[in-house]
């Protein structure tokens, strides 16, 4: 019996210990018109989040970090009302792209890990 008790509290440990982790990569989404905002994703085994701005428009959003698939749901809310949904594809574990459809109609492109260090 303590050694199940003992069992049952070492993985109960090793869960938490693991939904704390973290990991935060560089992120970027291009407006339609240009605009560059940039800021940083954090992904972590049950959610995924992250925040971009240009100084004047901040947007935050969320993502499902499932490592597994290539795919990336994205969602995404901006200060100036704006908000929308799009997917990105993984080109590796912390790194991808792809596009968001706006509800004004507008696209952005979504691009995270290496690509969003290169944008000015």
């Amino acid at each position: 019996m303590a050694y199940r008790l003992c069992l049952t509290f070492s993985l109960a440990l090793c869960v938490g210990f693991l939904s704390a982790c973290a990991i935060t990569a560089p992120v970027a989404v291009v407006s339609s018109s240009g605009e560059v905002l940039k800021g940083k994703a954090t992904s972590s085994l049950t959610s995924g989040t992250f925040e971009v701005t240009n100084g004047r428009l901040n947007c935050t959003g969320t993502y499902d970090p499932s490592p597994g698939s290539k795919l990336v749901s994205v969602a995404v809310k901006c200060s100036d009302g704006r908000s929308g949904v799009g997917r990105a594809i993984r080109d590796t574990e912390l790194s991808g792209s792809g596009t968001v459809n706006m509800n004004d109609g507008t696209k952005a492109t979504f691009i995270f890990g290496q690509g969003a260090n290169a944008l000015q």
